[in-house]
């Protein structure tokens, strides 16, 4: 038998149509996940109008979920292998399913943050069992790598679609119809997963571990708290220990990552130094993203006063270059190699959001729309090219768990981008306002626009949104510089030194 034939005997056959349906049923949630993370940033307004959230109650709105998707998304790994990825993703489905009809009904900001909250328990469920599920489905490895493809530009598409459809929801219906398009695509997957999917379980589940869990997520929440509450009301010792705790709990969670076997974090990976840029790009591309697209909106609305149909429309233009970015990346990639497209990333990003310091209280649409479309650029190769970026970057037994970082990088950034920059904006905001209000749409609520002190709150968001302009950019020069510092050219290999390696296996290289 010649070379030809052998390969041909040895390689497994093509997915049968089935298991391409599968794979469209299983992108369903991928896409309300990722959509969730962002579908609220315009309907915050009217949100603040019908149920009256406190400034920091409707950061925590807009934050659990990321923070709680982010916390849990290794640990559901985890789970998925010991106990099934289809079950877990049936259980998961149904509780976002119940959040989500939860939270479109929610009579306060209390129940609401409640519901957001249970949304992302069960959204934590549905990625990393997703991934496992539509790997199963496809054993031939070029239809594989398609799949998989298919499934990272989903979740990309979910963050940036999530305004649009928001804001043309909400151009007719109450805010709660936001949540409510979610039972639809959940009912689908419910009814056909079991005929389509198969289960999958890990060959060698690791322990949970427990502690790890809580720390992790108690630490990233009573920081967050804590920052929010002093931003909004400012600083006061019981608020002041609870962010000394939250650090602790989070240095403790780190420190023992580096003690126990089974970490949920494998913090050994981060001396690889392509992988550490590769982290930060994800983690950093979405705090950037998620502050400015959440806070331009606001602009948009509460400062010039555009509907939320015309501030979604607005949106588009960005919306669209990112996808073409995402898609073209690949090709970028095999033209210039991941460094200089990383570093095209964040130059594309830090020259997008600067553009918004040429917004004011009259005009600034065009400058919107120009940092949405510049910035764009960046964001698109930044969610096509970390995880692949990542797992690339470290021995092949590793992969899973840098694929797993990888993703949770950037649900993590999405939420502290709002909980970060939303609060410099919040402290810039109660400076250089003379009244009460702790942000604009409190303002708004309160008094109204034909109150005299408009133009002052108006004039107080603006430079709190430039601030936050400014702090974005240079975040992403800083990763512009660490990527040319850290990244090896085409043909240097990389210079960490040997005794660091995250592994004394070599490297694999990317693409």
């Amino acid at each position: 038998m010649n070379a030809s034939a052998e390969r041909t005997r040895h390689t497994p056959p093509a997915a049968p149509r089935r298991s391409w349906i599968g794979l469209l049923v299983t992108l369903g949630p991928v896409l309300l996940v990722a959509m969730d993370g962002s579908v609220l940033f315009l309907a915050m307004p009217s949100i603040n109008e019908a149920i009256a959230p406190t400034t920091d109650q409707s950061l925590w709105i807009l934050d659990i979920y990321g923070f709680v998707v982010g916390s849990l998304l290794i640990t559901f790994g985890n789970v998925g292998d010991r106990f099934g990825r289809l079950r877990l993703l049936l259980v998961g489905a149904s509780v976002f399913g119940a959040g989500s009809l939860a939270g479109a009904f929610a009579p306060s900001p209390e129940i609401l943050i409640a519901c957001r909250a249970l949304m992302a328990l069960g959204g934590a469920t549905l990625l990393p069992s997703a991934l496992a599920v539509i790997s199963e489905l496809f054993e031939n490895p070029v239809q594989r790598a398609r799949a998989i493809g298919i499934f990272a530009a989903t979740f990309a598409a979910g963050f940036v679609i999530g305004p649009i459809v928001g804001g043309l929801l909400l151009s007719s219906f109450w805010w709660g119809s936001v949540f409510l398009i979610n039972l639809p695509v959940v009912v689908v997957f419910l009814c056909t997963a079991p005929v389509l999917l198969r289960e999958v379980r890990g060959t060698r589940p690791g322990k949970i571990d427990l502690a790890s869990v809580v720390l992790s997520a108690g630490g990233l929440l009573l920081a967050i708290y804590g920052i929010k509450h002093v931003a909004t009301y400012g600083i006061d010792l019981t608020h002041a220990l609870i962010m000394v705790a939250g650090g602790g709990l989070l240095t403790a969670f780190v420190m023992r990552q580096t003690r126990i076997p089974n970490p949920l974090l494998q913090t050994v990976l981060f001396r690889e130094r392509v992988f550490s840029v590769a982290i930060l790009t994800g983690l950093l591309s979405l705090f950037v993203w998620s502050a400015a697209a959440y806070l331009s909106m606001t602009y948009l609305q509460s400062v010039l006063g555009y509907s939320v149909l015309a501030s979604a429309l607005y949106a588009v233009p960005g919306a669209v270059v990112l996808t073409l970015s995402s898609v073209f990346t690949p090709r970028l990639v095999e033209r210039t190699g991941p460094r200089t497209a990383l570093i095209l990333c964040h130059l594309s990003m830090a020259g997008g959001v600067l553009l918004l310091l040429l917004t004011g209280a009259e005009s600034g649409v065009a400058a919107y729309i120009a940092s949405t479309v510049v910035a764009s650029l960046g964001f698109g190769i930044s969610f096509s090219l970390v995880a692949d970026t990542a797992v690339g970057a470290v021995p092949e037994s590793r992969a899973g768990a840098a694929g797993a970082i990888a993703e949770t990088s950037n649900e993590i950034g999405n939420a502290l981008g709002i909980a970060l920059l939303g609060s410099l904006l919040t402290v810039v905001f109660r400076l250089t306002f003379p009244g009460d209000s702790t942000g604009i749409a409190e303002f708004i609520d309160e008094h109204g626009t034909g109150d005299p002190l408009f133009a002052e709150a108006q004039a107080a968001f603006l430079t709190g949104y430039h601030a936050v302009a400014v702090v974005a950019a240079a975040t992403c020069l800083g990763l512009a510089v660490l990527a040319i510092r850290w990244i090896p050219r085409a043909g240097q290999d990389d210079t960490t030194p040997p005794a660091t390696r995250a592994d004394p296996q070599p490297a694999r290289q990317n693409g």
